[in-house]
């Protein structure tokens, strides 16, 4: 079995339980008044376990099983034996690292609260389209583009929507995620790159 199906089966199980129980929810959730009041440090890892409903768990799930499997075969290949560990890095810190802007936003702010896998399924997505820009990637399964094209729009809108501010998404997670898996892939693995723009030096529209 693995890392990526484990990692989907443990998150969407401790979320189901979650809903049903609303201590460890609250108890789980980054709320990073609690954390700095506290210090409950762990809730950078634990919310990353937990979503808000079945629409937020099945997109966060859905986009790691599509592109995590890949990453997962791709840093055994890279890095053997020690890919595993490399893979598990890349999306648990990439949970924790993507939280630590909205930490400081809001760490005096007692009502507020942030859950999800986005961040760690940002940080795996961003070091696939590092290593290759060219993948197609689809929304709602039909709206197809490379992959360097989505990236910079994903960017782009989580950072407008960041500075707009209001929602429930975390759009700062989305955002600081992705920087964080280019950044983990480029230093793992350099030759990433001068690849990512030879490729993307390829690219015909048509």
């Amino acid at each position: 079995m693995s890392i990526t199906l484990i990692l989907i089966i443990i998150t969407v199980g401790i979320s189901i339980y979650a809903w049903n129980n609303p201590i460890l929810l609250d108890r789980w959730v980054l709320n990073p008044y609690k954390v700095t009041k506290r210090h409950e440090y762990y809730r950078f890892i634990t919310s990353g376990f937990i979503h808000a409903d079945y629409g937020h768990l099945l997109f966060n799930m859905l986009s790691l099983w599509f592109i995590g499997e890949g990453i997962e075969r791709l840093f055994g290949m890279l890095f053997g034996a020690n890919g595993a560990a490399y893979y598990l890095f890349l999306y648990i810190v990439g949970i924790i690292v993507s939280d630590i802007p909205t930490f400081l936003k809001h760490r005096n702010n007692s009502n507020y609260n942030s859950l999800g896998a986005s961040g760690g399924v940002s940080a795996v997505l961003f070091a696939a389209i590092l290593y290759a820009p060219l993948l197609q990637i689809c929304l709602y399964f039909f709206i197809c583009m490379p992959g360097f094209i989505f990236g910079l729009l994903f960017l782009g809108y989580s950072f407008f929507e960041s500075r707009r501010g209001g929602g429930y998404v975390n759009h700062d997670a989305h955002m600081y995620g992705a920087i964080f898996g280019m950044l983990f892939m480029a230093v793992v693995y350099p030759e990433a790159v001068p690849g990512f723009f030879q490729q993307i030096a390829s690219w015909r529209i048509f």
